[in-house]
């Protein structure tokens, strides 16, 4: 009985041993990124058209992919490279909306997921917007079930579609041909009926007119030919003020930037001249930061909801152009005294950054008597 009680108290004490180096283990080596306090530039190796939303503690993450969608699940976007991932949809072979999957967005609407895109049969001249909707709780789950084909009357080349309330109406905004030939990409918007129908006809609100809008040439600054892109609308809430970031210029370029339209007027958003272009770009390239053609950007809130973030692609190294080489990055950003977004310059990659705040505010104190 001694040998076995002496054998029992000698496995106990390997178990303890075990135990105290796995403690010492984690104390020293975190496993989760509440034990982290920084990030770095870019989130994932490669992805352009960067958006996410964030729903019950989880951000769900997406990118252009080309030919499907593709949604990540994470808690925090800076941990994005350990994010879940599934692949929510690939389009049927052969239709008109099977190619060129473009600039996804993933939104809940009245109790429903939503995934809009852009796609074509294989010829750009054929590009139009899709919706997709998902009626479970949690997007990574139940199923993606096409809705159809969301357009205008006038039905012309249309791309990246963002989706948004303003005063208790859905508005959808997208860059798209004034006719049926590639002249230019305008800025329109139209109301929503419900988040797979437009309602009435398009207003188009921007058009590139100055020349940090019309820059096609990889390397003439200052002598760019009549390539003329607004394109990746997105809006923006500061409190009562409504804007729209937009990107301009080739994306194929180094001087993709990022412009803003301020809405003026009252209630109507389909009032035209009720929308003023900012004169200059308010985010570029770096040449110091080493970041060329940052553009086609989303916002999201930090966990707490204290800090303001933008979400958009770039390129390391100068002419990397619109393909593999853009990769999505995340900085904060502050507003001016008067409202306006202030985005600064683009930061370098690799540099450390310390993750959006999680503290929560402290509850007001009691009111005395």
């Amino acid at each position: 009985m001694a040998i076995e009680k002496r054998k029992k108290n000698i496995l106990l004490l390997r178990w303890c041993i075990v135990l105290s180096f796995l403690l010492m283990f984690a104390s020293f080596c975190p496993l989760h990124l509440h034990a982290q306090q920084t990030f770095t530039n870019p989130l994932l190796p490669s992805g352009a058209d960067p958006y996410s939303f964030y729903k019950d503690g989880y951000y769900y993450y997406t990118n252009t992919l080309g030919n499907r969608i593709g949604l990540w699940k994470t808690r925090h976007l800076a941990d994005l490279k350990n994010a879940e991932y599934k692949t929510i949809y690939t389009p049927p072979a052969g239709t008109m909306y099977s190619k060129e999957l473009w600039a996804p967005e993933i939104i809940f609407i009245n109790n429903r997921w939503y995934a809009y895109y852009a796609a074509d049969d294989g010829n750009n001249n054929n590009h139009r917007m899709y919706v997709l909707e998902n009626k479970s709780p949690d997007p990574m789950k139940g199923e993606w079930k096409f809705k159809g084909k969301v357009a205008d009357p006038s039905d012309k080349w249309a791309i990246d579609g963002d989706v948004f309330e303003y005063k208790g109406q859905w508005y959808m905004i997208w860059s798209g041909w004034e006719g049926d030939v590639n002249e230019q990409q305008n800025i329109y918007i139209a109301k929503l009926k419900n988040p797979w129908t437009i309602e009435g006809n398009r207003v188009c609100i921007s058009k590139p007119t100055y020349d940090w809008e019309t820059h096609g040439d990889l390397n003439d600054a200052n002598n760019p030919p009549h390539v003329n892109v607004n394109e990746g609308p997105q809006a923006l809430m500061n409190k009562d003020k409504l804007f729209i970031i937009f990107s301009a210029s080739g994306c194929w370029t180094d001087f993709y930037a990022l412009g803003v339209l301020t809405f003026e007027g009252k209630n109507d958003l389909l009032d035209a001249s009720a929308w003023k272009k900012h004169a200059e770009p308010v985010f570029k390239q770096s040449k110091e930061n080493g970041v060329y053609a940052p553009g086609h950007n989303s916002f999201f809130k930090s966990p707490d909801g204290t800090e303001d973030w933008i979400l958009y692609h770039a390129n390391d190294q100068p002419g990397q152009g619109c393909g593999k080489f853009r990769s999505p990055r995340a900085q904060k950003f502050s507003w001016s005294s008067d409202g306006f977004p202030v985005f600064g310059e683009p930061g370098k990659t690799g540099t450390e950054i310390a993750i959006p705040s999680e503290k929560k505010p402290l509850p007001a104190a009691p009111k005395g008597k």
